[in-house]
């Protein structure tokens, strides 16, 4: 498990398809109103408390569209930001910056409001030795971004991706004809430096697992006594995750069960964006 860096190759395509999205063939309320060389002061401003994430990003957007644009930071990425804080000052063409306001504003409005709720869980785990993880459950084309700030918040990256980490989940089970068998057929095929994970809804699937050699075994919406069980059960012989059904009510009483690791979908698929405005100087 890890924290994800931008690979600002991939960024800069999406920054590119959602200016493309947006102004299409042209802005018809900005071109008309303001001359090519008009220029305007704006600042960026936080409009409730959070942890901002992706200011890089919207910086990008505005320089796609005015290479000298001026950007002056005021906060840093993983800053702790309450109302009326400024978190950018920017200088520029006036085309650039309203017909990009709306881009930049949804970049980082999402990512900090993922950074945010994720610094909510890692704080009420705080003093015990787990990990906040997040999953695959992440907007199609954004994923780069909402792992980034999930990482940014204090959590930590679960596989990116279907390439870079097995996890053998209950259909697969079903289908491969039980747990022995799918970890058999998946270490017949997959380089042995990759990771093995099994999820397991019950003890008697945490014993399979654990004599499968497995490195991770997941305890997917377990009750918080089972899952004590079944950690004392694996005794270290493989890492452990939970996972389904995982709130800031109860994600303490889950981490003192012993678990390595804690993985959220919410994190990136019902986080609340961030309140944060674009005003004019």
């Amino acid at each position: 498990m890890k924290q994800i860096k931008l690979d600002w190759s991939q960024v800069e395509l999406i920054i590119e398809n959602a200016l493309q999205e947006d102004i299409g063939s042209g802005d018809i309320t900005t071109e008309p109103l303001f001359p090519e060389n008009t220029k305007c002061k704006a600042i960026i401003m936080a409009k409730e408390d959070g942890v901002v994430a992706g200011l890089p990003v919207a910086e990008r957007v505005f320089r796609k569209l005015d290479k000298n644009i001026l950007w002056n930071e005021k906060k840093r990425e993983g800053e702790t930001v309450k109302p009326k804080d400024i978190l950018a000052e920017i200088e520029g063409s006036t085309r650039a910056i309203l017909t990009g306001e709306r881009v930049a504003l949804n970049f980082l409005q999402r990512l900090s409001g993922i950074a945010t709720l994720t610094s909510k869980f890692v704080k009420a785990v705080e003093g015990l030795p787990v990990r906040i993880l997040d999953t695959r459950k992440t907007v199609p084309g954004l994923r780069i971004l909402d792992k980034y700030a999930v990482s940014i918040g204090g959590g930590y990256n679960h596989r990116f991706g279907l390439y870079d980490g097995a996890l053998i989940k209950d259909n697969h089970i079903k289908l491969a004809g039980g747990i022995a068998q799918a970890v058999k057929l998946i270490r017949q095929e997959v380089k042995s430096e990759s990771k093995i994970e099994v999820e397991t809804s019950t003890l008697v699937e945490v014993k399979e697992a654990i004599e499968t050699g497995v490195d991770i075994i997941m305890l997917d919406n377990m009750p918080t006594e089972i899952m004590s069980e079944a950690v004392k059960l694996i005794n270290g012989k493989a890492l452990t995750e939970a996972s389904g059904g995982i709130t800031l009510d109860n994600v303490r009483r889950v981490a003192k069960t012993g678990v390595d690791f804690i993985s959220i979908g919410a994190l990136t698929h019902s986080c609340r964006a961030l309140d944060i405005g674009l005003y004019m100087l």
